[in-house]
């Protein structure tokens, strides 16, 4: 069972991680990012739909870091103690309206550091999943500006020829990606970072 993705009252945490990826703590999300921003725990979706497209996003123009970006479906952060792949469904429902089926890990060790002209730092081990969902979009307009489905070899391509603009991490991590996510089979559970690995 995942628990709530806050603390007991009302404010949501991350998990703090050192270089070997084992959790030493945890922050509230909401001051987490800023010019020193700590090394801490995130996750990045994929979601397709039952045609094989996929949901891109652009994020909220309010967002404290790359805002008005396009990017992958869905970014968050696991709670202490919380599954990844519960933390995918929870965020995509809570993200864009529906619920994620068949949810798979794909980079589990996938990490970056991303710096925006402001200063603020992005710095997280944020291992990546692909799911789908035959359901409806609802976005929120809290954590999405806008939402479309796309076909996937056209933005790969894109991404990897630089035509399309991305964010940092959702063009680092279509680099790494397979041709076909749909395709491809789950990576293991323990090649995760040991903060998130022996929680399933």
């Amino acid at each position: 069972m995942s628990p709530g993705p806050d603390a007991g009252d009302g404010v949501e945490l991350v998990v703090l991680l050192d270089e070997g990826g084992r959790a030493i703590g945890s922050t509230a999300k909401a001051g987490v990012h800023h010019a020193d921003t700590p090394l801490h725990l995130a996750f990045s979706c994929y979601l397709f739909d039952d045609r094989g497209r996929l949901l891109l996003t652009r994020r909220a123009l309010h967002k404290p870091t790359w805002p008005g970006a396009w990017t992958n479906s869905v970014c968050g952060h696991p709670a202490p103690g919380e599954d990844v792949h519960n933390a995918v469904r929870r965020r995509v429902l809570a993200e864009v309206g529906a619920r994620a089926e068949g949810v798979r890990l794909l980079l589990p060790r996938f990490r970056y550091r991303a710096v925006m002209a402001n200063g603020v730092v992005e710095n997280e081990m944020c291992p990546v999943l692909v799911a789908t969902t035959a359901d409806p979009l609802a976005p929120d307009p809290e954590e999405v500006a806008e939402a479309r489905w796309t076909d996937w070899g056209a933005f790969r391509a894109g991404v990897l020829d630089g035509s399309r603009e991305v964010s940092p991490w959702c063009r680092d991590q279509v680099r790494q990606l397979p041709a076909d996510p749909l395709a491809a089979g789950a990576q293991p559970v323990s090649a995760l970072p040991p903060a998130l690995r022996d929680l399933r």
